[in-house]
């Protein structure tokens, strides 16, 4: 057999890794109801990167009077709020908070469990039992009550939203990449860079964490959707931040008028559904596209 020349197997390569893109593709797009999802998340990113554009008011000015329902008047599709606010444009620029808070929570989250999970998973032992410990004493409180506390301690702002979220979402993440450094770390590809000499970091970065990062980003997304429900139940009990604009923030602010102003609640709220549920579905979506053994699976 005739080896392959240097040129030849850079060309291989390319395309080696364009049919890994349609098979994943392909495999994705069989998922209808992820489809869906990534429809819905396009145009929630249109909305926040086109937000300002979009919104006719200031969503903190008062511009008509209070409770005008949705509809009533021209240019009020939504309505007004308690203060005379208009309620579609307090809804297309919370987008842009909630989704940050949502996003940067998660990131930071995973940064947490990640480390946790890889170091406990490729050393084993003394190391794993004790990262292990420490990841049930989070897992053994409410992860709502212990974000609640926590906002609570450190006063309702972002900041201190976001560090509460992060802090309650990483133990499943520590558990779920501890599993996968456990069984990743007898592959012979592991001992063939020991025996090459590479550094433990380089194990762990370079070799284990790139094959767990399918199962990684499959959480990340549902982490995501679970990350926009805690903003907005904290913001419901009171405990979001009253200088910014979210649909949480929104949403906390009709508690009291549900019965009279229905709608305050119900369009963020719809939102709030409708992107959790997007998130969702996409996260079907590349759990079977990253999946190759759907290929096996008919239709």
């Amino acid at each position: 057999m005739t080896a392959l020349s240097e040129p030849a197997l850079a060309a291989a390569t390319p395309s080696a890794k364009n049919k890994h893109r349609s098979t994943f593709w392909s495999r994705f797009c069989r998922n209808r109801g992820a489809l869906l999802g990534l429809a819905i998340l396009l145009v929630v990113a249109l909305v926040v990167c086109f937000g300002p554009l979009l919104a006719a008011h200031n969503p903190w000015d008062m511009v008509e009077q209070p409770f005008l329902a949705p509809m009533e008047r021209a240019g009020f599709a939504m309505g007004t709020d308690t203060m005379g606010r208009d309620i579609l444009s307090g809804l297309v620029l919370g987008a842009r908070i909630s989704l940050l808070i949502a996003v940067i929570s998660t990131l930071v989250s995973l940064l947490i469990g990640v480390g946790i999970g890889a170091i406990s998973g490729y050393f084993g032992g003394w190391v794993d039992a004790t990262l292990m410990r420490f990841t049930e004493m989070f897992q053994s409180v409410p992860s709502f009550a212990l974000a609640l506390v926590l906002v609570a301690i450190f006063e309702p702002s972002v900041n201190s939203i976001i560090v509460a979220i992060a802090l309650v979402s990483w133990p499943p993440v520590a558990r779920l990449v501890r599993g996968e450094f456990l069984t990743l770390r007898q592959r012979d590809f592991v001992a063939a860079a020991q025996l090459a000499g590479q550094s433990t970091p380089r194990i762990i970065l370079a070799q284990i964490l790139p094959n767990a990062a399918s199962s990684i980003v499959v959480m990340a997304s549902l982490m995501v959707a679970t990350a926009i429900l805690l903003e907005s139940s904290l913001s419901f009990m009171g405990l979001g931040d009253p200088n910014l604009m979210s649909w949480g923030y929104m949403i906390g602010s009709a508690r009291t008028v549900l019965r009279q102003a229905w709608w305050m609640a119900v369009f963020p709220g719809v939102a709030i559904l409708l992107t959790v549920l997007a998130f969702n579905l996409v996260g079907e979506g590349l759990n079977d596209g990253l999946n190759a053994r759907q290929d096996g699976k008919t239709k």
